[in-house]
């Protein structure tokens, strides 16, 4: 198997918003990085709407 082919720059920010060492992620199976990759974006999708939920001025 071979590393994922990521730019350095690309590998360290997914690195560092997976919450995984670098080298582990270099190595990590292509499946497994898309299925954390929709992990991460399915909570920030939450967290956003929580966010828009609680910005949002109540209409009563």
């Amino acid at each position: 198997m071979r590393p994922l082919q990521i730019s350095p720059e690309t590998a360290q920010k997914l690195a560092k918003q997976l919450n995984v060492p670098l080298e582990h992620l270099l190595h990590m199976p292509q499946h497994i990085l898309l299925q954390k990759l929709a992990e991460l974006a399915k909570t920030e999708a939450a967290t956003e709407a929580d966010k828009a939920d609680t910005a949002a001025p109540s209409k009563e």
